[in-house]
Protein backbone atom coordinates (compact mmCIF):
# COMPACT_ATOMS: atom_id res chain seq x y z
CA UNK A 1 0.00 0.00 0.00
CA UNK A 2 2.79 2.52 1.01
CA UNK A 3 4.82 1.85 -2.24
CA UNK A 4 2.04 2.14 -4.63
CA UNK A 5 1.31 5.50 -2.88
CA UNK A 6 4.97 6.13 -2.63
CA UNK A 7 5.16 5.80 -6.33
CA UNK A 8 2.69 8.90 -7.21
CA UNK A 9 4.53 10.93 -5.14
CA UNK A 10 7.47 10.04 -7.41
CA UNK A 11 5.44 10.67 -10.47
CA UNK A 12 4.28 14.00 -8.91
CA UNK A 13 7.79 14.98 -8.49
CA UNK A 14 8.02 15.53 -12.31
CA UNK A 15 5.05 17.92 -12.44
CA UNK A 16 6.55 20.88 -14.21
CA UNK A 17 7.28 18.66 -17.06
CA UNK A 18 3.47 18.39 -17.41
CA UNK A 19 2.50 21.78 -16.78
CA UNK A 20 4.49 23.11 -19.80
CA UNK A 21 0.90 24.07 -21.73
CA UNK A 22 1.63 24.92 -25.95
CA UNK A 23 3.02 27.57 -28.16
CA UNK A 24 1.99 28.30 -31.46
CA UNK A 25 3.38 31.02 -33.26
CA UNK A 26 1.90 33.19 -36.28
CA UNK A 27 -1.77 31.81 -35.47
CA UNK A 28 -2.60 35.11 -37.46
CA UNK A 29 -0.87 38.15 -38.62
CA UNK A 30 1.56 38.89 -35.31
CA UNK A 31 0.01 36.88 -33.15
CA UNK A 32 0.72 34.35 -30.72
CA UNK A 33 -0.92 32.24 -28.80
CA UNK A 34 0.26 30.05 -25.62
CA UNK A 35 -1.86 28.17 -22.76
CA UNK A 36 -0.96 27.57 -19.43
CA UNK A 37 -1.91 25.15 -16.87
CA UNK A 38 -3.08 26.73 -13.76
CA UNK A 39 -3.93 25.39 -10.31
CA UNK A 40 -7.90 25.01 -9.71
CA UNK A 41 -7.67 26.45 -6.20
CA UNK A 42 -8.84 24.63 -2.78
CA UNK A 43 -9.78 20.38 -3.84
CA UNK A 44 -10.63 17.80 -1.80
CA UNK A 45 -10.71 14.37 -1.09
CA UNK A 46 -12.79 12.30 0.41
CA UNK A 47 -11.47 8.23 0.68
CA UNK A 48 -11.87 5.02 1.74
CA UNK A 49 -11.53 2.86 4.86
CA UNK A 50 -9.82 0.08 3.32
CA UNK A 51 -6.27 1.71 2.09
CA UNK A 52 -6.36 4.83 4.39
CA UNK A 53 -3.02 5.44 3.36
CA UNK A 54 -2.53 4.69 -0.47
CA UNK A 55 -5.98 6.22 -1.47
CA UNK A 56 -5.24 9.74 -0.19
CA UNK A 57 -1.71 9.83 -2.05
CA UNK A 58 -3.47 8.93 -5.30
CA UNK A 59 -5.05 12.03 -5.13
CA UNK A 60 -3.42 14.53 -2.85
CA UNK A 61 0.59 14.39 -4.24
CA UNK A 62 -0.30 15.84 -7.77
CA UNK A 63 -2.64 17.96 -6.42
CA UNK A 64 -0.22 19.90 -4.14
CA UNK A 65 2.47 19.25 -6.95
CA UNK A 66 -0.22 21.46 -9.43
CA UNK A 67 -0.66 24.16 -7.03
CA UNK A 68 -3.74 23.61 -5.31
CA UNK A 69 -4.58 23.40 -1.46
CA UNK A 70 -5.85 19.91 -0.27
CA UNK A 71 -8.62 18.83 2.24
CA UNK A 72 -8.42 15.36 3.00
CA UNK A 73 -11.76 13.69 4.70
CA UNK A 74 -11.05 9.98 5.37
CA UNK A 75 -13.19 7.32 6.02
CA UNK A 76 -14.45 7.83 9.95
CA UNK A 77 -13.39 4.01 10.52
CA UNK A 78 -9.82 4.65 10.44
CA UNK A 79 -9.15 8.33 10.93
CA UNK A 80 -5.73 7.82 12.44
CA UNK A 81 -3.46 7.30 9.56
CA UNK A 82 -4.84 10.41 7.80
CA UNK A 83 -3.62 12.45 10.83
CA UNK A 84 0.02 10.79 10.29
CA UNK A 85 -0.24 11.64 6.37
CA UNK A 86 -0.07 15.48 7.89
CA UNK A 87 1.90 15.61 10.25
CA UNK A 88 4.81 13.94 7.96
CA UNK A 89 3.65 16.56 5.34
CA UNK A 90 4.68 19.36 7.90
CA UNK A 91 7.77 17.49 9.36
CA UNK A 92 8.89 17.87 5.38
CA UNK A 93 8.18 22.08 5.86
CA UNK A 94 4.94 22.17 3.42
CA UNK A 95 3.31 25.10 5.01
CA UNK A 96 0.08 25.82 7.54
CA UNK A 97 -3.14 25.19 5.47
CA UNK A 98 -1.68 23.37 2.07
CA UNK A 99 -2.85 20.00 3.13
CA UNK A 100 -5.97 20.18 5.40
CA UNK A 101 -7.60 17.26 7.47
CA UNK A 102 -11.31 17.32 8.11
CA UNK A 103 -12.84 14.20 10.25
CA UNK A 104 -16.33 13.23 10.17
CA UNK A 105 -19.28 11.45 8.23
CA UNK A 106 -22.14 12.41 6.11
CA UNK A 107 -22.21 15.78 7.69
CA UNK A 108 -18.64 16.67 6.84
CA UNK A 109 -19.28 14.95 2.98
CA UNK A 110 -21.73 17.68 2.38
CA UNK A 111 -20.30 20.75 3.74
CA UNK A 112 -17.47 20.02 1.24
CA UNK A 113 -19.67 19.16 -1.67
CA UNK A 114 -22.11 22.37 -1.35
CA UNK A 115 -18.94 24.87 0.09
CA UNK A 116 -18.52 26.81 -2.80
CA UNK A 117 -14.90 27.46 -2.05
CA UNK A 118 -14.38 23.87 -2.73
CA UNK A 119 -13.66 23.77 -6.73
CA UNK A 120 -12.86 19.96 -6.87
CA UNK A 121 -13.70 16.69 -4.93
CA UNK A 122 -12.08 13.76 -5.77
CA UNK A 123 -14.01 9.86 -4.31
CA UNK A 124 -13.13 6.70 -3.82
CA UNK A 125 -15.87 4.09 -2.45
CA UNK A 126 -19.07 2.68 -3.16
CA UNK A 127 -21.10 3.21 -6.11
CA UNK A 128 -24.31 4.67 -4.77
CA UNK A 129 -22.08 6.72 -2.72
CA UNK A 130 -19.82 7.86 -6.08
CA UNK A 131 -23.15 8.51 -8.06
CA UNK A 132 -24.46 10.91 -5.05
CA UNK A 133 -20.91 12.68 -4.72
CA UNK A 134 -21.18 13.45 -8.42
CA UNK A 135 -24.59 14.40 -8.54
CA UNK A 136 -24.53 16.67 -5.35
CA UNK A 137 -20.55 18.24 -6.16
CA UNK A 138 -21.45 18.85 -10.19
CA UNK A 139 -25.40 20.40 -9.31
CA UNK A 140 -22.72 23.19 -6.70
CA UNK A 141 -20.65 23.70 -9.72
CA UNK A 142 -17.94 21.48 -8.79
CA UNK A 143 -15.23 19.25 -10.91
CA UNK A 144 -15.46 15.75 -9.58
CA UNK A 145 -13.74 12.10 -10.54
CA UNK A 146 -15.83 9.67 -8.15
CA UNK A 147 -14.70 6.23 -8.36
CA UNK A 148 -17.19 3.57 -7.03
CA UNK A 149 -17.55 -0.34 -6.71
CA UNK A 150 -16.45 -3.28 -8.97
CA UNK A 151 -17.89 -7.13 -9.80
CA UNK A 152 -14.20 -7.75 -11.06
CA UNK A 153 -14.15 -10.95 -14.11
CA UNK A 154 -11.73 -13.31 -14.97
CA UNK A 155 -12.26 -15.21 -17.83
CA UNK A 156 -10.51 -18.57 -17.85
CA UNK A 157 -9.55 -20.45 -21.57
CA UNK A 158 -9.09 -23.86 -21.92
CA UNK A 159 -5.51 -23.44 -22.61
CA UNK A 160 -4.67 -21.43 -19.06
CA UNK A 161 -1.64 -23.25 -17.06
CA UNK A 162 -4.49 -23.91 -13.95
CA UNK A 163 -1.68 -24.08 -11.02
CA UNK A 164 -0.78 -20.61 -11.89
CA UNK A 165 -4.44 -19.46 -12.78
CA UNK A 166 -5.50 -20.97 -9.57
CA UNK A 167 -2.74 -19.47 -7.47
CA UNK A 168 -3.81 -16.07 -9.40
CA UNK A 169 -7.09 -15.72 -8.23
CA UNK A 170 -6.20 -17.07 -4.50
CA UNK A 171 -4.35 -13.88 -4.01
CA UNK A 172 -6.62 -11.71 -5.70
CA UNK A 173 -9.87 -12.79 -4.53
CA UNK A 174 -8.83 -13.40 -1.05
CA UNK A 175 -5.76 -11.06 -0.60
CA UNK A 176 -7.08 -7.87 1.84
CA UNK A 177 -9.86 -10.06 2.90
CA UNK A 178 -11.69 -8.86 -0.49
CA UNK A 179 -11.99 -5.48 0.47
CA UNK A 180 -10.59 -3.76 -2.37
CA UNK A 181 -12.80 -2.44 -5.73
CA UNK A 182 -9.73 -4.48 -7.42
CA UNK A 183 -10.58 -7.63 -5.95
CA UNK A 184 -11.15 -10.56 -8.74
CA UNK A 185 -14.06 -11.86 -7.43
CA UNK A 186 -15.66 -14.10 -10.52
CA UNK A 187 -13.81 -16.46 -12.15
CA UNK A 188 -15.58 -17.29 -15.73
CA UNK A 189 -14.80 -20.44 -17.04
CA UNK A 190 -15.68 -22.05 -20.91
CA UNK A 191 -14.68 -25.35 -20.12
CA UNK A 192 -16.16 -27.43 -18.00
CA UNK A 193 -13.46 -29.42 -17.13
CA UNK A 194 -11.29 -26.46 -16.30
CA UNK A 195 -13.70 -25.52 -14.08
CA UNK A 196 -13.51 -28.55 -12.67
CA UNK A 197 -9.60 -28.36 -12.35
CA UNK A 198 -9.86 -24.58 -11.20
CA UNK A 199 -12.29 -26.03 -8.01
CA UNK A 200 -10.36 -28.62 -7.39
CA UNK A 201 -7.46 -27.04 -7.43
CA UNK A 202 -8.88 -24.07 -5.03
CA UNK A 203 -10.70 -26.18 -2.65
CA UNK A 204 -7.85 -26.97 -0.53
CA UNK A 205 -6.27 -23.50 -1.31
CA UNK A 206 -9.24 -21.38 0.02
CA UNK A 207 -10.01 -24.23 3.00
CA UNK A 208 -5.82 -23.49 4.03
CA UNK A 209 -6.04 -19.96 4.14
CA UNK A 210 -4.24 -18.58 7.54
CA UNK A 211 -6.36 -15.99 9.06
CA UNK A 212 -6.07 -13.72 11.94
CA UNK A 213 -4.76 -10.52 13.32
CA UNK A 214 -2.52 -8.55 11.61
CA UNK A 215 0.05 -7.98 14.15
CA UNK A 216 1.74 -11.18 15.34
CA UNK A 217 4.63 -12.26 17.26
CA UNK A 218 7.98 -11.74 16.06
CA UNK A 219 9.36 -14.43 13.86
CA UNK A 220 5.84 -15.89 13.29
CA UNK A 221 4.91 -15.69 9.84
CA UNK A 222 2.42 -13.16 9.18
CA UNK A 223 -1.80 -14.28 7.62
CA UNK A 224 -3.12 -14.32 4.50
CA UNK A 225 -5.98 -12.59 5.54
CA UNK A 226 -7.36 -10.27 8.52
CA UNK A 227 -10.13 -9.22 9.75
CA UNK A 228 -13.05 -6.92 8.27
CA UNK A 229 -13.52 -3.88 9.19
CA UNK A 230 -16.79 -3.92 11.61
CA UNK A 231 -18.69 -6.06 12.59
CA UNK A 232 -21.81 -4.94 10.38
CA UNK A 233 -19.94 -5.57 7.46
CA UNK A 234 -18.72 -9.52 8.26
CA UNK A 235 -22.21 -9.71 9.07
CA UNK A 236 -23.17 -8.14 5.55
CA UNK A 237 -20.35 -10.29 3.85
CA UNK A 238 -21.96 -13.42 5.86
CA UNK A 239 -25.26 -12.57 4.53
CA UNK A 240 -24.38 -13.05 0.73
CA UNK A 241 -23.10 -16.36 1.62
CA UNK A 242 -26.14 -17.00 2.94
CA UNK A 243 -28.31 -16.17 -0.26
CA UNK A 244 -25.79 -17.63 -2.74
CA UNK A 245 -26.69 -21.16 -0.58
CA UNK A 246 -30.09 -20.27 -0.62
CA UNK A 247 -30.20 -19.49 -4.57
CA UNK A 248 -28.78 -22.72 -5.53
CA UNK A 249 -24.95 -22.04 -6.02
CA UNK A 250 -22.65 -24.67 -4.89
CA UNK A 251 -20.56 -24.23 -1.79
CA UNK A 252 -17.14 -25.36 -2.34
CA UNK A 253 -15.81 -23.78 0.88
CA UNK A 254 -17.13 -21.86 3.84
CA UNK A 255 -15.93 -19.40 5.56
CA UNK A 256 -18.37 -18.33 7.82
CA UNK A 257 -18.51 -18.74 11.18
CA UNK A 258 -14.92 -18.46 11.51
CA UNK A 259 -13.01 -18.30 14.39
CA UNK A 260 -9.46 -17.23 15.45
CA UNK A 261 -7.75 -18.76 18.64
CA UNK A 262 -7.47 -15.55 21.06
CA UNK A 263 -9.91 -13.00 19.02
CA UNK A 264 -12.86 -15.27 19.23
CA UNK A 265 -14.98 -11.84 19.20
CA UNK A 266 -12.97 -10.36 16.72
CA UNK A 267 -14.41 -9.78 12.66
CA UNK A 268 -13.01 -12.68 11.48
CA UNK A 269 -14.79 -14.72 8.28
CA UNK A 270 -12.65 -17.84 6.37
CA UNK A 271 -12.54 -17.42 2.51
CA UNK A 272 -15.40 -18.78 0.78
CA UNK A 273 -15.82 -20.63 -2.95
CA UNK A 274 -18.76 -21.04 -5.13
CA UNK A 275 -18.96 -23.56 -8.19
CA UNK A 276 -21.94 -23.25 -10.51
CA UNK A 277 -23.39 -19.48 -9.80
CA UNK A 278 -25.36 -17.92 -12.39
CA UNK A 279 -26.35 -14.65 -13.36
CA UNK A 280 -29.30 -13.66 -11.48
CA UNK A 281 -27.58 -14.59 -8.29
CA UNK A 282 -27.37 -11.49 -5.72
CA UNK A 283 -23.55 -13.03 -4.92
CA UNK A 284 -23.10 -12.54 -8.70
CA UNK A 285 -24.80 -9.46 -9.58
CA UNK A 286 -23.85 -7.17 -6.64
CA UNK A 287 -20.59 -6.32 -4.51
CA UNK A 288 -20.19 -8.47 -1.67
CA UNK A 289 -16.45 -6.76 -0.44
CA UNK A 290 -14.79 -9.84 0.86
CA UNK A 291 -13.41 -12.94 0.43
CA UNK A 292 -15.32 -14.98 -1.60
CA UNK A 293 -15.25 -15.87 -5.32
CA UNK A 294 -17.97 -17.05 -7.62
CA UNK A 295 -17.34 -19.84 -10.47
CA UNK A 296 -18.99 -19.04 -13.60
CA UNK A 297 -19.53 -21.81 -16.35
CA UNK A 298 -20.40 -20.28 -19.78
CA UNK A 299 -20.77 -21.90 -23.12
CA UNK A 300 -18.02 -20.54 -24.77
CA UNK A 301 -16.35 -17.03 -25.39
CA UNK A 302 -19.34 -14.93 -27.22
CA UNK A 303 -21.45 -16.00 -23.88
CA UNK A 304 -18.68 -15.51 -21.50
CA UNK A 305 -17.89 -12.00 -23.29
CA UNK A 306 -22.01 -11.16 -23.73
CA UNK A 307 -22.31 -11.83 -19.34
CA UNK A 308 -18.79 -9.88 -18.90
CA UNK A 309 -20.29 -6.79 -20.54
CA UNK A 310 -23.82 -6.86 -19.58
CA UNK A 311 -22.52 -6.65 -15.80
CA UNK A 312 -23.05 -3.02 -14.51
CA UNK A 313 -19.62 -2.95 -12.90
CA UNK A 314 -16.28 -2.46 -15.39
CA UNK A 315 -13.33 -1.48 -12.99
CA UNK A 316 -11.31 -4.37 -13.56
CA UNK A 317 -10.69 -7.51 -15.35
CA UNK A 318 -8.44 -10.25 -16.25
CA UNK A 319 -8.12 -13.20 -19.01
CA UNK A 320 -5.98 -16.07 -18.18
CA UNK A 321 -4.14 -18.11 -21.42
CA UNK A 322 -1.51 -18.93 -23.66
CA UNK A 323 -3.13 -17.88 -26.91
CA UNK A 324 -1.86 -14.31 -27.50
CA UNK A 325 -4.68 -14.00 -29.99
CA UNK A 326 -7.06 -14.78 -27.49
CA UNK A 327 -5.83 -12.25 -25.04
CA UNK A 328 -5.25 -9.20 -28.09
CA UNK A 329 -8.97 -9.89 -28.32
CA UNK A 330 -10.26 -9.70 -25.01
CA UNK A 331 -8.47 -6.73 -24.31
CA UNK A 332 -10.29 -5.55 -27.36
CA UNK A 333 -13.69 -6.86 -26.49
CA UNK A 334 -13.93 -6.72 -22.53
CA UNK A 335 -15.74 -3.17 -21.23
CA UNK A 336 -13.57 -2.33 -18.50
CA UNK A 337 -10.91 0.21 -17.78
CA UNK A 338 -7.92 -1.99 -16.05
CA UNK A 339 -7.28 -5.28 -18.11
CA UNK A 340 -4.76 -7.97 -17.24
CA UNK A 341 -3.23 -10.47 -19.36
CA UNK A 342 -2.35 -13.52 -17.13
CA UNK A 343 -1.57 -10.37 -14.53
CA UNK A 344 -5.26 -10.61 -11.57
CA UNK A 345 -5.16 -7.60 -10.24
CA UNK A 346 -3.97 -5.08 -13.66
CA UNK A 347 -3.79 -1.39 -10.97
CA UNK A 348 -1.86 0.49 -13.58
CA UNK A 349 1.90 2.25 -12.35
CA UNK A 350 1.57 5.76 -11.63
CA UNK A 351 2.60 7.22 -14.58
CA UNK A 352 -0.74 5.70 -16.42
CA UNK A 353 -4.28 5.94 -15.07
CA UNK A 354 -6.64 4.19 -12.95
CA UNK A 355 -9.99 4.43 -13.53
CA UNK A 356 -12.93 1.91 -14.61
CA UNK A 357 -15.82 2.31 -17.36
CA UNK A 358 -20.12 1.97 -16.30
CA UNK A 359 -20.84 2.03 -13.13
CA UNK A 360 -17.44 1.94 -11.66
CA UNK A 361 -16.90 5.57 -12.64
CA UNK A 362 -18.68 8.65 -12.62
CA UNK A 363 -17.10 11.81 -14.08
CA UNK A 364 -14.75 12.09 -17.00
CA UNK A 365 -10.89 11.65 -16.06
CA UNK A 366 -9.50 9.39 -13.91
CA UNK A 367 -6.92 9.13 -10.54
CA UNK A 368 -3.31 9.90 -10.59
CA UNK A 369 -1.13 9.86 -13.74
CA UNK A 370 -1.92 12.22 -16.71
CA UNK A 371 -5.55 12.39 -16.04
CA UNK A 372 -4.59 13.23 -12.18
CA UNK A 373 -2.90 16.06 -13.78
CA UNK A 374 -5.98 17.26 -15.62
CA UNK A 375 -8.32 16.99 -13.16
CA UNK A 376 -6.31 19.10 -10.50
CA UNK A 377 -5.49 21.62 -13.51
CA UNK A 378 -7.46 24.00 -15.75
CA UNK A 379 -5.76 25.39 -19.07
CA UNK A 380 -6.29 28.84 -20.13
CA UNK A 381 -5.27 30.42 -23.59
CA UNK A 382 -3.28 33.63 -23.92
CA UNK A 383 -3.49 35.25 -27.55
CA UNK A 384 -0.88 38.06 -28.00
CA UNK A 385 -0.39 41.04 -30.19
CA UNK A 386 2.30 43.81 -30.04
CA UNK A 387 1.89 47.00 -31.17
CA UNK A 388 3.54 47.80 -34.38
CA UNK A 389 3.20 50.26 -36.89
CA UNK A 390 1.34 47.54 -39.10
CA UNK A 391 -1.40 47.17 -36.70
CA UNK A 392 -1.73 50.57 -36.23
CA UNK A 393 -2.31 51.51 -40.00
CA UNK A 394 -4.89 48.36 -40.24
CA UNK A 395 -7.34 50.10 -38.41
CA UNK A 396 -10.49 48.55 -36.61
CA UNK A 397 -11.14 44.80 -36.73
CA UNK A 398 -14.07 43.20 -37.07
CA UNK A 399 -13.42 39.57 -37.48
CA UNK A 400 -12.03 36.51 -35.34
CA UNK A 401 -8.11 35.74 -36.56
CA UNK A 402 -7.46 33.70 -38.87
CA UNK A 403 -4.24 31.68 -40.70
Amino acid sequence: ELTRGLEVVEFATGIPHLLKGEFSANVGRGIDTHSVMQPLGVVAGITPFNFPAMVPMWMFPIALACGNTFVLKPSEKDPSLSIRLAELLQQAGLPDGVFNVVQGDKEAVDILLRDPRIQAVSFVGSTPIAQYIYEVGSAHGKRVQALGGAKNHALIMPDADIEMTANALLGAAFGAAGERCMALSVAVTIDDAVADAIVNNLKPKVAALRIGPGVLPEGQKENDMGPLISKPHLEKVSGYVDQGVAAGATLVVDGRNYKVAGHENGYFIGGSLFDHVTTEMSIYQEEIFGPVLCVVRAKDYASAMKLINDHQYGNGSAIFTSDGDAARQYSQDVQAGMVGINVPIPVPIAYHCFGGWKASIFGALNVYGPDGVRFYTRMKTITSRWPNHNVREQGAAFSMPTL
